[in-house]
């Protein structure tokens, strides 16, 4: 996939429009060629006899055989950031033995720009490249030292009362590599202020909740029952460690 991506990324060949994905956001050349890659392999393991199913965010849902496992492929999150030539975007895999976010089984996160793997398997530890993956401990216990955004400017306002509490901001423009950076404490807290997709969250909230973080809605309700498909949306805050999470969460609270 990186041999696939990374020669189109912030070219005029790789942001040419194909059509519109099934998950409503326009297919470019280089997401179809990422998702070229993926089924390829995928059609591999049909030929071997192995039954699956797997819902694209660009291709939809296919069968190859059976409903589950369930493979949520996201072939590169953060195009936005592949079609500028922003060198931060990745692709997303999740394995689900049922409909929800608390049937994730497997979930891989990689770094197109770099390699970089982060990975886990339910109630087995989540790992990142290739080592068992420890959150590191926090620096600072007087404010929000480092806080990641999934934003627009409109959603700014809401996350306002966060980033007044924070001494620095990052916004990334990509989930799945976002919540992964903050399952390893890089950021005390992520938030998504207003609804996105669950789908794109699948993989980095297994890594989260492995290594131990607390992820729910804005209004703290936990996430595990809604549907990873590409219809499903809901706001985000997650924190590496519950405490981080209830500071977070209290913040926003005490501001509304």
């Amino acid at each position: 996939m990186r041999r696939a991506v990374l020669p189109l990324s912030g070219t005029e060949a790789g942001r040419a429009p194909l059509s519109v994905g099934a998950g409503g956001d326009t297919t470019m050349e280089l997401d179809a060629r990422a998702e070229q890659v993926v089924f390829a392999e995928l059609a591999n393991l049909s030929e071997r006899g192995e039954k699956f199913s797997v819902l694209s965010e660009e291709a939809g849902l296919r069968s190859f055989g059976a409903d589950y496992p369930l493979l949520l492929v996201d072939p590169v999150d953060g195009s936005l950031n592949a079609k500028h030539g922003v060198p931060l975007f990745g692709v997303m895999l999740a394995v689900l033995d049922g409909p929800a976010v608390d049937d994730v089984y497997a979930g891989m996160v990689l770094n197109l720009n770099t390699g970089e793997e982060w990975s886990a398997i339910r109630k087995q530890g989540a790992r990142r490249a290739g080592h068992a993956l420890h959150v590191m401990p926090r620096s600072d216990a007087s404010r929000i030292e480092l806080l990641g955004l999934e934003s627009t400017p409109r959603a700014l306002k809401v996350a306002q009362p966060l980033v007044e509490r924070a001494a620095k901001i990052r916004i990334l423009g990509s989930m799945a590599l976002s919540i992964a950076l903050t399952s390893a404490g890089a950021f005390d807290a992520f938030c998504a202020p207003l609804p996105v997709r669950v789908f794109d969250m699948a993989a980095s909230l297994l890594i989260l909740r492995e290594t131990g973080g607390v992820a729910t809605n804005l209004s703290g309700e936990p996430l595990g029952r809604l549907s990873c498909d590409l219809a499903t949306r809901s706001t985000l805050l997650c924190a590496p460690t519950p405490d981080l999470h209830t500071e977070a969460l209290g913040i926003l609270e005490a501001a509304r």
